[in-house]
């Protein structure tokens, strides 16, 4: 077992395309976990260790979060390759639920981006230490200096840098160590010969300035080191203690730089990793006790405590559901028993896995700060076990609400059983991955983050499952209401030899402000029997199911029955629900009836930057601005938005702001629909009859 204090649990987080699997590639190949580099897009035919589901290897994108676990300076660290891309969110969010540290990885000529921003949000809500490393140090355009500015202005961080380059794009060479005052450059076929030298001539100057500023900012953090400073006594020892005490209370943040497509600087970051970073019992963890009402409670990562872990991802592999899981207490081996809390079912551990990617290898035992996997353990992402006696929940991880929905249905019979199989898992593992049946027009929807994160569940139906489908837009939940009162005097006569049927029902329909439907019997003196008046209940609300102008329910109408006539033989139930339907359709077409649509009550949220870009576009979808905030450099507009026009929203408002604004919405009311919308809707509702 690794003693807590050499554990690293540590993400790889940044925008997309930033080199984050590349670094991850290269992190593996030094820690000698892999025998040869392989890269991301897949050219030499194998691709990137970490991207390990073909999809991935394909389209050269990480699309689920793959851990590892690495030896580093007689450190264990256990790596976790988060996605960049906006659609697979979820994932960053459970790897960062239950790490203890994080590499922000940024590019030498993009710097700050829009997932980048998305990202540091993340790191924040969770309070995790970051260290940052700009990478692409040898692209055309490479100015790592600005990407330290922009850390600074953009995210407000306390970025400090601790090297320096030596060259830059096609000229660059290595780094500077502003810590031990040495140039280090990576040698050899695949840059794992690092060798300290002397800082070159021309750098010395900017070597100098920038490590007083280093100096200025460590400073901060530690008394010995202002005092070595004065008495010109400081020790490369000092000013790291100094940075570590500064990122692991988050304010203070360390920059590296480098190159992981070319092999430099990697090494110098796993030293920052297993130097800056802090091991798990540096980290506060807090549970809920359900016994006292769900008060925090703080864990020890102590091996010899009652065992508490989290179930944070689920993964249906060939042999089962494969649980990740991160110890934050205690220790468990084959045969521990444990109890979810949220279940109440008990469990035994049974195998206990530790994963490198999509290989994995059996350990017999994992402790407090461990992360690895169990199978064959039924639960849900997000679920705790505890040692049986202990009551206690890891808060949950955020689930952001899905923003796009798509119609999905199989081509053949085949592929239906196959559908229903794939739904299921996908839903489990992934939990911005939703489903439903629509009740109305009998569609299966699913609903994701975005485009590319439905395509590539749709693909993976497709390959996983052999289900072929077929996807299409869902349709709205139109309704349909009316705006006037309006009589109703209504007979129905029937005579087919035999008992006929007899009903009359007078009385009138009129707009109700809240609600679908109301009834009211004002009837007098048996009119109409009391039998009978359900009945009448029963066919108005039988006849709202289906409006005559496009074929959706009634919703807003308040009937009410003020007279009748009956027969003593041929009155039934049956004939007074067919007097209540001839009434109301005889009604309706008077009561000037209308088409209403779901409107959303939307928030976007983004830069200051982009704000008029926002107020455009939601304009353009017939939407009403209700208010706008500005925080800082976010501003916050809300707005009552229709349905039908926030279909491929998301990616419209990614491509107006570079990707750095974000959106919610819900369900608001139902408004009415423009003439021009429903003449449109009312034709294409005749078509369909056609």
């Amino acid at each position: 077992m690794t003693t807590i204090d050499r554990m690293r649990n540590i993400g790889i987080s940044a925008h997309i395309d930033s080199g984050k699997t590349t670094l991850t590639e290269r992190i593996l190949f030094y820690c000698k976990k892999i025998h040869k580099i392989h890269e991301v897009k897949g050219k030499d035919g194998v691709g990137a260790t970490m991207d390990h589901m073909d999809l991935e290897r394909e389209r050269g994108i990480t699309i689920t979060s793959a851990a590892t676990n690495v030896a580093w300076a007689g450190r264990s660290i256990n790596l976790i390759d988060t996605p960049g891309h906006v659609d697979f969110t979820i994932e960053v969010e459970r790897s960062l639920r239950v790490l203890d540290g994080a590499v922000l990885v940024l590019c030498a000529v993009g710097g700050v981006q829009s997932q980048t921003t998305t990202v540091d949000r993340q790191l924040r809500r969770y309070n995790v230490p970051r260290i940052a490393f700009v990478n692409k140090c040898d692209r055309v355009g490479a100015n790592p200096f600005k990407v330290r500015d922009q850390l600074e202005e953009k995210l407000r961080h306390n970025a400090v840098l601790l090297q320096i380059p030596i060259g830059l794009e096609a000229g660059h060479r290595g780094v500077v160590d502003l810590v031990e005052m040495k140039a280090l450059t990576f040698e050899g076929p695949d840059g794992e010969e690092v060798r300290a030298g002397e800082i070159p001539e021309e750098l010395r100057p900017e070597a100098r300035k920038r490590r007083d500023e280093l100096l200025d900012a460590a400073s901060l953090f530690s008394d010995e080191l202002t005092e070595a400073i004065l008495e010109d006594k400081v020790t490369p020892g000092l000013i790291r203690q100094a940075v570590r005490r500064g990122t692991i209370a988050r304010k203070l943040t360390p920059v590296f730089l480098g190159s992981a497509y070319r092999n430099k600087g990697v090494q110098s970051l796993l030293d920052g990793i297993v130097g800056y970073l802090p091991h798990p019992g540096e980290v506060e963890n807090e549970a809920l006790d359900l016994e006292a009402g769900g008060a925090p409670i703080k864990l020890a990562a102590d091996p010899s405590l009652p065992p508490v872990l989290l179930a944070f991802k689920l993964e249906d592999g060939p042999y089962g559901q494969l649980t990740y899981i991160r110890i934050y207490q205690g220790r468990i081996e084959k045969g521990t028993e444990l109890r979810n809390t949220r279940s109440g079912r008990k469990i035994k551990v049974g195998r206990l896995i530790r994963m490198h990617a999509d290989a994995m290898a059996d350990i017999g035992e994992a402790s407090a700060g461990d992360i690895a996997a169990l199978f064959g353990v039924d639960c849900a992402s997000g679920d705790t076990f505890c040692a049986p006696g202990l009551n206690l929940a890891m808060t949950s991880i955020y689930v952001p609400e899905p923003v796009i929905s798509l119609a999905i249905k199989p081509v053949d019979k085949q592929s239906l059983g196959r559908l229903a199989k794939a739904l299921n898992r996908f839903t489990k593992e992934d939990p911005t991955f939703r489903t439903h049946v629509d009740p109305e027009s009998r569609e299966t929807i699913i609903q994701g983050m975005g485009e590319l994160h439905l395509d590539v569940y749709v693909e993976r139906m497709k390959r996983e499952y052999a289900a072929e489908v077929e996807t299409g837009p869902p349709q709205v939940a139109y309704r349909e209401s009316i705006t006037a009162r309006v009589d109703f005097d209504h007979v129905h006569k029937k005579q087919t030899g035999g008992a006929g049927q007899f009903g009359r029902v007078i009385g009138y329909i009129e707009p109700l402000a809240e609600g679908a439907y109301e009834f009211r019997n004002e009837v007098k003196g048996g009119r109409i029997p009391k039998d009978f008046i359900p009945s009448c209940d029963k066919g108005f609300r039988s006849v709202l199911r289906k409006g005559e102008l496009i074929g959706f329910p009634v919703i807003g109408v308040r009937v009410v029955l003020t007279d009748g006539a009956y027969h003593e033989v041929d009155s039934s139930d049956a004939a007074f629900q067919a007097a209540a339907i001839g009434a109301f359709r005889q009604a309706y077409r008077r009561a000037k009836p209308q088409i209403l649509e779901p409107v959303m009550k939307v928030s976007v949220e983004g830069p200051v930057d982009f704000a008029g870009a926002i107020f455009a576009s939601i304009n353009q979808r017939r939407g009403t601005i209700v208010s706008s905030v500005e925080d800082g450099a976010f501003t916050r507009v809300d707005a009552e938005v229709p349905l039908s026009e926030m279909f491929g929203y998301s990616n419209v408002l990614r491509s107006l702001t570079q990707g750095k604004a974000e959106f919610t919405m819900e369900f608001l009311k139902y408004g009415r629909v423009p003439a021009p919308v429903a003449e449109e809707l009312a034709r294409i509702a005749a078509a369909g009859k056609g």
